[in-house]
């Protein structure tokens, strides 16, 4: 077992050559602390039938990392308009490479649709964004960032729970934990699962015995066809519809949190984009917009804002609307997934980029 000095001097050193001083945040490195922490997830691997070789593997030579405690500590709000936020997720680019992907993966993308239910463009939207198309490689040791994480404290039980979860999937797949990379926050592979959502709905893609959803694509579009089939996708049912309202809509029913049904949005002048009429459905929806949308549309002329007008009726003078889309159950089961408005409308978006004929 590696000494409490020698810990010492390497959470030390790792402090001083990654600019942050040792005692930043809170003060001095605490190894007392660092060491209850490595005797609880020793105490609790061990609970959990977890095999020696693991924890040791997982306990031998951690390392402490600022600036994983500062990536948690400085998240900031960054807020783009829906459509910078479409520009940059469903980019031209990103359309061709779905094309190429779906060419590339006709047989696995079937066979996922065929047990889950869960179409080919819809796996592509989701793949697309979250690691677009595996191209993206995370970095972080997630055993070391989880025991930073830990250390913090601001998150402690979760991440530990996350740690646990990623001890097993190692001991039960035959993976070298120390060797499993992801993001800060402990995201890995083509879908960006977390270790509790691939315990839980992982799926072995390729027939070797094993799941590993960073290096194999089969395993990573499996498990996220067992994520969203578990959430109640439904393959007969859209995600949203572009439509149109009246510039003075009541704005807090354009958050998505408020459902009716197609004849009730329409009774209050929700319109298809052209001016046409929604489909006379039952079928319930709720309504989300852009805020800054709404202001401009709202803004008084000699603002300097011009209003979004609709052209759907050339014999009067146009008049200010707001853009929006109807959101459909399966908008929600993504938002379990994301829990964003704008990347629920970027899946949905991509998706149909992706859709073929």
């Amino acid at each position: 077992m590696i000494s409490k000095n020698m810990l010492r001097i390497g959470a030390v050193f790792l402090m001083l050559f990654s600019g942050v001083p040792a005692n930043a945040d809170r003060g001095a490195f605490d190894m007392d602390r660092w060491d209850e922490i490595m005797a609880n997830v020793r105490n609790r691997a061990a609970a959990q039938n977890i095999s020696d070789a693991t924890i040791k593997a997982t306990l031998r030579n951690p390392a402490f990392i600022p600036s994983i405690v500062r990536s948690d500590k400085n998240q900031s709000e960054f807020k783009l308009t829906l459509d910078r936020y479409l520009a940059r997720t469903v980019s031209a680019a990103r359309i061709a490479n779905g094309k190429k992907m779906r060419a590339k993966y006709p047989t696995m993308l079937s066979r996922v649709e065929n047990r889950f239910g869960v179409p080919p463009h819809v796996i592509l939207a989701f793949w697309g964004l979250e690691s677009n198309y595996g191209e993206h490689k995370a970095a972080h040791n997630l055993r070391d960032a989880f025991l930073t994480l830990m250390y913090d404290g601001r998150r402690e039980t979760f991440f530990g729970n996350q740690l646990l979860a990623l001890m097993k999937i190692a001991d039960d797949n035959g993976l070298d934990i120390t060797q499993i990379r992801g993001s800060w926050a402990g995201a890995m592979g083509h879908f960006q699962f977390i270790p509790t959502t691939l315990a839980a709905y992982g799926v072995d893609g390729n027939g070797d015995g094993h799941i590993d959803i960073i290096g194999s694509v089969g395993d990573a579009m499996f498990s996220a066809g067992n994520y969203l089939n578990k959430l109640g996708w439904n393959q007969n049912e859209r995600i949203v519809r572009a439509v149109i309202v009246p510039a003075d809509f009541d704005a807090s029913l354009l958050k998505g949190d408020v459902k009716k049904d197609l004849s009730q949005w329409a009774a209050m002048g929700v319109m298809l984009p052209d001016g046409g009429a929604l489909p006379n459905s039952a079928m319930v929806a709720g309504l989300v917009a852009d805020a800054a949308e709404i202001e401009a549309a709202n803004a008084p002329v000699e603002s300097g804002i011009a209003p979004v007008e609709s052209d759907m009726d050339t014999d009067v003078a146009p008049r200010p609307v707001i853009h929006a889309y109807l959101t459909y159950p399966n908008f929600y089961r993504i938002k379990k997934w994301n829990n964003s408005n704008w990347y629920a409308i970027a899946v949905a978006t991509l998706a149909d980029e992706l859709k073929q004929p």
